[in-house]
C-alpha cells in the first residue's frame, strides 16, 4: 500500500495534541483579557478611565451600506469613502460642570459640534497636556484609534452633537486607561 498511513495510536495522539494546544491557546487567551481587564497585573488597578457627569443619548444608529460622497468645487473639497458596512452614530452628549467623557477612543472617525457651553479636548498622546478649547458654533474631529477625553470646564452645562461613522458591529466607544499625560 502507497502513502502514509497512520495507526489509531497516531490519530489519538494527534488528537490530543490539538486538544492541548487549544486549551493552551485558550487559557493564554483568557490571562491576556484578565490582564488587559486589569484583573491581575503589577499595579492592581482598574485600566480604564471611568466618564463623570457625562450623559450620551443616542438619536440615531442606522447601518449603511458602502459610502461613496465627493463634493468638488474650484474652492471646496470633500470625500467620504467607506468599504463594507457602517453603523453611524448620532448623538447629544451633555456634560455637567467638571463632567468628562473619560479617556477613550472609537474604531472611526467623530464629527463634533459644540452645541452649546465650552468643550475642552484633551490628546492622549500630546506630553504637554496642551488643553484645545472649543466655543459653541465650533467643531472638532476624532480621528479613528485615536486617545482623547471632553471635559466641560465651565460653570454651565455643555452639549455636544456627535456624528460618527463605525465599522458595522463594533463598539462606538472604547475605554482606555489614562496616558499619564495629563494630571487634573
Amino acid at each position: 500500500m502507497k502513502g502514509k498511513v497512520k495507526t489509531m495510536r497516531q490519530t489519538q495522539l494527534g488528537k490530543r495534541h490539538s486538544a492541548v494546544t487549544m486549551l493552551s491557546i485558550l487559557l493564554l487567551a483568557g490571562l491576556f483579557v484578565c490582564y488587559v481587564s486589569g484583573i491581575i497585573g503589577s499595579s492592581g488597578t482598574a485600566l480604564a478611565t471611568l466618564s463623570s457627569g457625562f450623559h450620551p443619548t443616542l438619536l440615531a444608529q442606522p447601518l449603511f451600506d458602502e459610502i461613496h460622497l465627493k463634493t468638488h468645487t474650484p474652492t471646496y473639497k470633500a470625500e467620504i469613502k467607506t468599504k463594507g458596512f457602517s453603523d453611524v452614530y448620532f448623538l447629544d452628549n451633555t456634560f455637567d460642570p467638571g463632567g468628562h467623557s473619560g479617556w477613550h477612543m472609537h474604531p472611526g472617525p467623530s464629527v463634533v459640534a459644540v452645541k452649546s457651553g465650552t468643550a475642552t479636548y484633551y490628546s492622549g498622546d500630546d506630553p504637554t497636556c496642551t488643553p484645545h478649547v472649543v466655543q459653541a458654533g465650533e467643531g472638532f474631529v476624532e480621528a479613528s484609534g485615536h486617545v482623547h477625553i471632553v471635559r466641560n470646564e465651565g460653570i454651565g452645562e455643555l452639549e455636544t452633537v456627535v456624528f460618527q461613522l463605525i465599522p458595522a458591529g463594533e463598539s462606538r466607544r472604547i475605554d482606555v486607561p489614562d496616558p499619564g499625560n495629563c494630571h487634573f
